[in-house]
């Protein structure tokens, strides 16, 4: 059961994908989208979620700047597009969104009213900043490039976070990733897993640095830490 619907926000109307699980009532998880906008790759991880029982909706956070945005991982001028989209990102202006879809699935009847944020790249930063500024029942991020920028933030953090990083990340430098490890060994309710020797977007399905054992490992540790958390 696949769709789309719409989030009214405070700023705004804009679209979501969904993916709907067989049995409901059920939790759910808002999936954040990378550079490539709500693209197949990110609305495959939807149906996936749907499959393990959860309620998947992925917003699309550009919409301000360009709604429907859909871009190949494996296109360079989509890359060189998704790239000007993300540097011109009002990021604070994003969470507000996030926090808009979250409420609002959060009220769907067809939800538990539990709920959490997933996110990779630029959706695993959104992940964060949405956990530390507002409330959601559980957080989980791939790979978000620059999280070390917000780390005066993280007192913020009360719901459990799960996070992903690749140790030969080319966008996350080993300070970096090592700041973010120090800043979140802090919160109990923090876990970060490290990956040796993957590159960024490790778990994407069509990316070039996709590894199955890793992404296996990841979205494993993904989905245990969502039952937990979740039901």
């Amino acid at each position: 059961m696949k769709d789309r619907i719409s989030i009214n926000g405070h700023d705004g109307t804009f679209g979501a994908y969904i993916a709907r699980p067989e049995v409901l009532p059920a939790p759910a998880v808002v999936v954040l989208q990378e550079l490539f906008g709500v693209n197949a790759d990110i609305r495959e991880k939807c149906d996936e979620l749907a499959e393990q029982g959860f309620i998947a909706v992925a917003p699309d956070l550009f919409w301000r700047q360009e709604p429907g945005v859909d871009l190949s991982v494996r296109s360079e001028p989509d890359w060189q597009h998704g790239l000007r989209l993300y540097q011109a990102y009002d990021r604070d202006a994003g969470v507000r969104d996030i926090r808009d879809t979250t409420d609002t699935v959060a009220k769907m009847p067809e939800c538990t009213g539990k709920i959490a944020v997933l996110g990779y790249c630029l959706g695993a930063l959104m992940t964060f900043l949405t956990a530390v500024r507002y409330r959601v029942d559980a957080a989980v991020a791939y790979h978000g490039s620059d999280t070390e920028k917000y780390l005066g933030e993280v007192d913020g953090l009360h719901a459990p976070l799960l996070m992903h990083l690749a140790e030969e990340d080319e966008f996350i430098s080993k300070p970096a990733q090592a700041e973010i490890k120090a800043a979140l060994a802090r919160k109990p309710n923090a876990t970060v897993y490290s990956y040796p020797g993957q590159c960024h977007a490790f778990s994407r399905h069509n990316g070039a640095h996709y590894n199955a054992a890793a992404a296996v490992l990841a979205n494993g540790r993904t989905g245990e830490f969502l039952n937990q958390q979740l039901r």
